[in-house]
């Protein structure tokens, strides 16, 4: 899309403490495919209101206008959700005319659920729950991500190189 629109976000890191971006993930697509559908509705009914005399052309007409533009929101708000893996945290930016911005350190994430629905096995897409030592969390939810088994895999690669995971030694099987 348009790179204004893009949520930028390396502007978040820390680079005094040499963060960098590991991954960044954007949704994927399914997130926003109803919302492609209501657009689609929408304009030819935009459209269709000239068909119309009087009053039931200005409604029609504002119908759709007001479908295309709830539909356009949620588009633009689907694609600039981002979640971020660092070599620090994790963190989520999102919203469309005000940023909202969460982060949870790597060290305090304590379980990593993948939550995969049967679309979102046809789809290759899931979504992540995390548990961390705090009450309240930054994040606790991430949904629609694209290639959810990959995004794990780099996850728990950047935790284990981090030093957050500790690793069984090799069982002596005595011979």
């Amino acid at each position: 899309m348009i790179a204004w629109l893009d949520p930028h976000v390396d502007q978040y890191l820390l680079r005094a403490q040499n963060e960098y971006v590991v991954r960044e993930v954007r949704k994927h697509w399914a997130a926003s495919a109803f919302a492609w559908v209501r657009l689609g509705v929408a304009v030819p009914l935009a459209v269709s209101a000239f068909a119309y005399a009087g009053p039931v052309r200005w409604v029609v007409l504002l119908a759709g206008l007001a479908l295309g533009g709830q539909a356009l929101f949620r588009v633009l708000d689907e694609y600039r959700d981002r979640f971020v893996i660092t070599n620090m945290r994790v963190f989520r930016v999102h919203g469309t005319f005000s940023t909202q911005r969460a982060s949870v350190p790597l060290g305090r994430i304590l379980d990593i659920t993948v939550k995969k629905p049967l679309l979102g096995r046809l789809l290759n897409y899931g979504h992540f729950v995390f548990e961390s030592a705090a009450q309240v969390q930054g994040i606790s939810e991430i949904r629609f991500v694209a290639d959810i088994d990959g995004r794990d895999a780099v996850l728990q690669d950047t935790m284990q190189r981090a030093g957050l995971r500790a690793t069984a030694p090799a069982q002596d099987d005595g011979t």
